[in-house]
């Protein structure tokens, strides 16, 4: 039976055939929810694509930098929860192309707020941010309270989505909470420059996986279904309770991990130990070391996840054993 408190709840999602956005999609469509979906590209071997759920919801297509295709969609569908999580994610495209993700991350998060001041349904938005937007800091793990002051292009885009969506709150009321998680990992990852997705494609194919830092960057890993669970847990808390509108969230599992130590127990659980990784040192315009403090949402919100890194790790390398048809 579809969960009661999602049944007929008329949703929009952005992003909705990225990682998140896909595992977020399918779990409120299992739910019973009336979901819409901003499509931009056409995808064919997306996560939604290929479990035929795109077939199942209202698909609208356009971008974020539309105003009125926003507006006119929220109108139109009724919407009453909105999760925003279309963005341009990769942090090496946005160094390598600032202004478009401007254009996506800044310009579409207003026009998406904008869009939902002006339309009254709207009872709940959830935007996605990152543990980015904190920039560098001397004193780890971030905390809500470290002030946002990102430095490269993806890290001040984020940085700037979140001070608009807390203006917006302060402002004008809106009913926002903002997420800021890890480093996603999970299957229907098809972006295989990061290091999850990557490193277990190089090992399918029988190559040493490529780590393009020197290994020792330190980052939250967080698994798409923990998150998944964690964005529907703060939806459904913030139309029981509007206390916490305009509050900002770290979702994290709390684990300290270096991406060298990361790869090697993805090649512990592949059983393959004679493809040891590829080090180029190479990588420029990152920070070394980021993770989280999930105090915030366990003590205000009740929340906490539900698997462990090897659990999480274990169940996507299924995913991509089934996705490229290997039987290894």
């Amino acid at each position: 039976m579809p969960d009661s408190r999602w049944q007929d709840k008329r949703v929009f999602i952005t992003g909705c055939t990225g990682l998140l956005g896909s595992w977020l999609t399918m779990a409120l469509v299992d739910q019973g929810a009336d979901v819409t979906g901003l499509v931009r590209d056409d995808v064919p071997k997306s996560n939604l694509n290929r479990t035929g759920f795109l077939g199942r919801i209202n698909i609208v297509r356009g971008e974020l930098q539309d105003y009125l295709l926003l507006e006119r969609s929220l109108n139109e569908y009724e919407i009453e929860v909105v999760f925003h999580l279309g963005a341009q994610t990769i942090v090496s495209i946005a160094n390598a192309n600032p202004l478009s993700t401007f254009e996506s991350n800044i310009r579409g998060t207003w026009n998406m707020l904008e869009a939902c001041r002006r339309v009254p349904y709207v009872h709940a938005v959830v935007l996605a941010s990152s543990d980015k937007a904190y920039g560098t800091h001397d004193a780890l793990p971030y905390d809500e309270t470290a002030p946002l002051r990102g430095e490269h292009p993806y890290d001040v885009s984020k940085s700037c989505a979140d001070l608009i969506a807390r203006s917006y709150f302060v402002t004008y009321r809106l009913p926002v909470c903002v997420t800021r998680c890890g480093n996603l990992y999970g299957g229907g990852d098809l972006n295989f420059n990061r290091i999850v997705p990557g490193t277990i494609r190089s090992i399918f194919r029988e190559q040493r996986p490529i780590i393009r830092s020197d290994g020792t960057f330190i980052r939250d890993y967080f698994y798409v279904k923990d998150c998944v669970q964690a964005y529907l847990f703060l939806a459904e808390k913030m139309l029981a309770d509007r206390s916490i509108h305009g509050e900002a969230f770290n979702f994290s599992n709390e684990l300290q991990v270096p991406v060298l130590e990361l790869v090697k127990k993805i090649i512990e659980l592949m059983r393959r130990p004679d493809l040891a990784p590829l080090v180029l040192n190479e990588v420029k315009g990152e920070i070394r070391h980021q993770y989280l403090s999930a105090r915030k949402a366990r003590e205000m919100l009740g929340w906490k996840p539900l698997y462990s890194l090897e659990q999480g790790l274990a169940e996507t390398i299924g995913w991509y054993r089934e996705f490229f048809g290997t039987r290894a």
